[in-house]
């Protein structure tokens, strides 16, 4: 049964990495310029959920393409490897495909759209509500509102004292990772947090040893949140 569970998240990764492209790249505009209605051969986008290539023209692939695919179902076959069939299981997978997304936006355009960053908390939080209704999950619903309530606090308290060094959308985002965090307990989230705010350090102190960036270069940092809160979720 366990195997069967881990190719059907692998599956459902896969086919979520298929699909987001279209919304990644519709979505990697800048701060108050309406989402992207074209290609960039300027043929009409129909939909949001679509391949990375546009059907009418050979320009080269707009969004994530098989890369998105690749990481979908690694991440998702590696959640039901190593979490097992629980309720809140099927939580994890659905952000799989919504963090991708906000993955590759962030990395185009150093911004974490409000259009999935608000609605993924409450989302998110009702999902969860309901996994501690059944009998078979593995971790609390009340930890992880106090949980998303402390990472939530932690990012708008550095985002206040250095606004340059963080952006207000992974303000937004943290509350969702510190729910999900949570619901596995304290160590979960300090292990997720710590190693968020480290490999995004790191990243900048390897592009400024290599010269491609200067102490005051913006940096997408919603993709390291996400990968270390991915880690913490699979350690817990």
């Amino acid at each position: 049964m366990h195997v069967y569970l881990i190719a059907g998240a692998a599956v459902w990764g896969l086919a979520g990495g298929l699909l987001v492209p279209r919304a990644a790249y519709r979505l990697a505009v800048p701060a108050g310029e309406p989402w992207a209605a074209v290609c960039p051969a300027g043929h009409a986008i129909r939909g949001w959920l679509g391949p990375a290539r546009c059907p009418a023209c050979a320009t080269p692939p707009y969004g994530l393409g098989y890369g998105a695919a690749a990481a979908g179902a690694l991440a998702c076959g590696a959640l039901a490897l190593t979490l097992g069939a629980h309720p809140e299981l099927v939580v994890w997978l659905l952000l799989v495909p919504v963090g991708l997304v906000l993955a590759r936006v962030d990395l185009l355009v150093f911004r974490l759209p409000d259009v999935l960053t608000l609605p993924a908390l409450p989302v998110t939080a009702a999902l969860l509500g309901l996994a501690a209704l059944l009998p078979a999950h593995d971790g609390s619903w009340t930890r992880a509102l106090l949980a998303a309530v402390a990472v939530g606090a932690i990012y708008l308290v550095m985002f206040l004292v250095n606004p340059a060094g963080m952006g207000f959308g992974d303000v937004k985002l943290a509350p969702t990772l510190g729910l999900s965090l949570g619901w596995y307990g304290w160590p979960s989230v300090v292990t997720g947090t710590f190693a968020g705010l480290a490999l995004g350090a790191l990243a900048g102190l390897l592009l400024i040893a290599g010269r491609r960036a200067t102490r005051k270069t913006a940096i997408p940092f919603g993709p390291f949140m996400l990968i270390g809160a991915l880690g913490a979720l699979l350690i817990g």
